[in-house]
């Protein structure tokens, strides 16, 4: 009952904002993602610091219409060379993607696990968001503040904070931070340990590929796709190997 629910709010929610703002309004914002790396090693790998850079810094895309999402890498270069204490380390940026469809309900993440990809089915879930009283601005939009403990993965809570605009679309935002009330602009994750922020909006009619549901996958369900991570995840770990996720 509380999904559908959602799902009804969120059609009634688009329904005004197509009536307000037109059913053509759409766009991209460019968000810049940065990650501090030393903060998430696994335990015990503390001496890898000495071997990668403390932070990490990509860009993405969130293109939008008045109902869907895409939100997907920026790729400038395939492989980024890092100097790990006179060797040679290779990271490389994952071509992971999320689109949203706001009036079916339908989620769908394409993520790429050690070389294969996967399109991972969800529906859409509300995050337990409480609201602050803070505001600020970011690239001109006066925005809100809301938060919320994520203990999804009991080994590892996080902390996310987000701020958003009702000047632009509800239920849009970068990634999976797409259930307020308006458009996320920046996320802080643990206190800087991952920042998501907004470097460019434009306004603008999409061109007929920008936003269109990924293919090319294996289809899992999320549940599923969890298992497969973790499972490997264990196995690299007995290893002696070590996966940065950011």
């Amino acid at each position: 009952m509380k999904k559908i629910l959602l799902v009804v709010g969120i059609l009634v929610s688009l329904a005004a904002f197509s009536v307000v703002f037109g059913q053509s309004t759409s766009g991209v914002l460019e968000y810049e993602v940065k990650v501090n790396l030393h903060r998430t090693l696994p335990p015990g790998r503390e001496q890898m610091k000495a071997m990668i850079p403390e932070f990490r810094t990509t860009k993405n895309q969130l293109f939008f219409n008045v109902g869907e999402s895409l939100y997907k890498p920026i790729i400038e270069d395939e492989d980024e060379e890092v100097n790990a204490g006179g060797a040679r380390m290779v990271m490389r940026l994952p071509n992971n993607e999320v689109y949203v469809n706001n009036t079916t309900g339908k989620n769908i993440s394409k993520e790429e696990f050690f070389g294969k990809n996967y399109l991972i089915q969800d529906s859409l879930k509300m995050q337990p968001w409480k609201f602050g009283n803070e505001t600020k601005a970011i690239s001109g939009y006066e925005c809100q503040q809301a938060y919320y403990t994520d203990e999804s993965n009991p080994a590892r809570k996080l902390e996310v904070t987000a701020w958003y605009t009702t000047k632009l679309r509800p239920f849009l935002g970068p990634d999976r931070f797409n259930t307020l009330p308006g458009t996320v602009l920046a996320v802080d994750i643990n206190n800087g340990e991952r920042v998501i922020l907004v470097k460019k909006i434009e306004l603008k009619e999409l061109k007929k590929n920008d936003l269109k549901e990924p293919k090319g996958g294996e289809k899992v369900a999320r549940t599923e796709f969890v298992k497969i991570r973790d499972e490997q995840m264990k196995k690299m770990n007995a290893s002696g190997g070590m996966i940065i996720r950011n």
